[in-house]
């Protein structure tokens, strides 16, 4: 008998009414191998992780339906039913475009995306000046993506995000929400909610409508925990920073010792029998000796020195 999909299980997870969703951002196989080792039972793909480790660029835009789902499609297989809720940007383009990316993450293996209401040209979230298209052409684009899910005979979770906040203000992302949620939309998300306040007030303006919280330290946002949106109403909270950032410090400081010392430096437990054991080493011996294989029989552990 088959497993439930990621998106099934999702599903269920939003339809239950004490269920909450904690999603780290992971941006390569290496952290969301790490975010399964912890114990998280969902995780997210960011958009401005991706554009970082794919491209080496900020996130404006840069990258395109085939970058994004390539890396959905990674992560979403690391561990098949574990929801992987993915960053979708625009949709990459009009209601047809809007509908292939749908088709392509559903198929990819991913539990849940969101679109947002920027234009093409889009930038993060929590930085300044964004550029919004109307209404219309907002609901346009989830209602591609519903009717997509739809035709598949998908449970895929759609996700409305508009980012009016900051420059159209709190009563048009409301209505932007409502028009999103009239049109299919399974979520929403208030991007750069700026006050506890507030984002209790969304919670009650659109109850009993499941909402996600996007937790970005240091942006708009103020720290909210786990914990705390979970009181507040929230039934979804991401953290798009929650590797990508240690990641960042950590290479930086490892690179200016080597810069500095001529060598690394690393914790002695860091051997390459680790690193491969956290990518899934001993399982693949395990496949390999299971099918009759051989490769491994003299084991992959070096002798002492």
């Amino acid at each position: 008998m088959a497993l439930p999909s990621a998106a099934t299980n999702l599903r269920r997870t939003l339809a239950d009414p004490n269920g909450f969703v904690v999603a780290p951002g992971v941006y390569d196989g290496m952290s969301a191998r790490l975010a399964l080792a912890a114990g998280f039972d969902a995780l997210y793909m960011t958009g401005a992780g991706t554009a970082a480790s794919v491209h080496g660029q900020a996130d404006l835009g840069i990258c395109t339906l085939n970058d994004m789902r390539a890396n959905a499609e990674m992560l979403a297989n690391l561990s098949p039913s574990t929801p992987l809720i993915a960053d979708a940007d625009t949709g990459y383009g009009g209601p047809i475009m809007v509908a292939r990316t749908t088709e392509q993450y559903a198929r990819s293996g991913v539990a849940g995306f969101h679109i947002e209401d920027q234009v093409q040209t889009k930038r993060c979230g929590h930085l300044s000046g964004k550029l919004l298209v109307d209404k219309e052409a907002y609901t346009t684009r989830i209602r591609a993506a519903v009717q997509a899910r739809q035709r598949l005979g998908s449970d895929i979770v759609v996700i409305a995000r508009t980012d009016a906040l900051q420059s159209l203000g709190y009563e048009e992302s409301l209505a932007r929400l409502r028009s999103a949620r009239d049109a299919g939309a399974d979520v929403g998300f208030l991007e750069g909610i700026t006050s506890r306040e507030m984002a209790r007030q969304a919670v009650q303006d659109l109850a009993p409508w499941p909402l996600l919280l996007n937790m970005v330290e240091h942006g708009s946002t103020p720290n909210i925990s786990a914990a705390e949106a979970r009181e507040l109403g929230f039934r979804i909270i991401i953290f798009p920073f929650a590797t990508i950032g240690p990641a960042l410090t950590a290479m930086r400081e490892g690179l200016e010792k080597l810069k500095r010392d001529g060598i690394p430096g690393l914790d002695k437990e860091l051997t390459p029998q680790m690193l491969f054991r956290v990518c899934g080493l001993d399982r693949s011996v395990q496949l390999d000796a299971e099918a009759g294989g051989s490769a491994f029989e003299g084991g992959v552990d070096l002798r002492e020195k």
